[in-house]
């Protein structure tokens, strides 16, 4: 079942998923060497609370943490802990949070002081197949469509697109239907209707596609150690053109000023 929102329910939508964005740039000001992440996830559960929410993952299917942090060749799904960030790693950051009824859940993922060149293209590109597939989140598309933009712009420069873990829709569930993967044939899958709303998120590797789960049965992990960015935006599927609800107005705007 694909539940359609209200256009009211959209806009209450919204606010969850600005806050997502504003908490992320929060989040975004500590991102430095010699931090944890587990302070990093600290002071995303505080600003989440202090903002009349609550962390959307945590405790969702016993996962200990607000935020999903997952360091260099880690994909997705690190739980935060004593370790601490160094010079020139990439850390994906993904966080949720529940208002009024409603999930908002974006992810970013940050350079931690200087990176290589390589590792700055890995990021830019996987932002911009972000919004290649956001593109096609329109009504009268199909799941494909976005698929298919994610994976030909990654894959031209030779990275793997991770297929286990897929985008999904959002809503009064953090994981609704449909599963929105980042690879697919144009004009395949679930036909895009007005008002689904999606979490579309591109995990792309610097190397293969596969991965493995580690041994604290959350954490993945790319087979050949290689890093992995990881961006994340919600998105309702319009007539015309997508209506992004979360933003990475604010992670920039911190970003430029440091």
């Amino acid at each position: 079942m694909i539940y359609i929102k209200t256009d009211d329910e959209i806009e209450i939508q919204r606010e969850s998923s600005l806050l997502v964005g504003k908490t992320l740039a929060e989040v975004a000001k500590h991102v430095a060497p010699g931090i944890s992440t587990i302070q990093l996830d600290s002071i995303a559960e505080t600003f989440i609370r202090d903002h009349g929410a609550v962390p959307g993952f945590k405790g969702y299917g016993g996962f200990p943490g607000s935020l999903c942090i997952s360091v260099n060749d880690q994909v997705v799904h690190g739980i935060p802990d004593d370790k601490l960030l160094k010079e020139g790693d990439i850390v994906s950051i993904d966080c949720g949070v529940l208002k009024n009824g409603f999930y908002g859940d974006s992810a970013y993922t940050f350079a931690v002081g200087e990176i290589s060149e390589e590792l700055e293209l890995l990021l830019k590109r996987t932002k911009e197949a972000l919004y290649l597939g956001i593109e096609q989140a329109v009504a009268g598309k199909r799941i494909g469509d976005i698929g298919y933009a994610i994976q030909s712009h990654a894959e031209q420069f030779g990275y793997g697109v991770v297929r286990e873990l897929v985008g999904h829709g959002v809503g009064r569930k953090l994981h609704e239907k449909p599963e929105v993967p980042n690879y697919g044939r144009r004009g395949a899958g679930v036909k895009l209707k007005v008002n689904m709303v999606l979490a579309i998120e591109p995990m792309i590797n610097l190397g293969g596609r596969s991965v493995k789960q580690e041994a604290d049965g959350w954490t993945i992990r790319t087979l050949d150690r290689k890093p992995s960015a990881h961006f994340e935006h919600d998105v309702v599927v319009r007539q015309g053109e997508a209506d992004i609800l979360s933003t990475f107005a604010y992670i920039e705007e911190v970003l430029n000023k440091k």
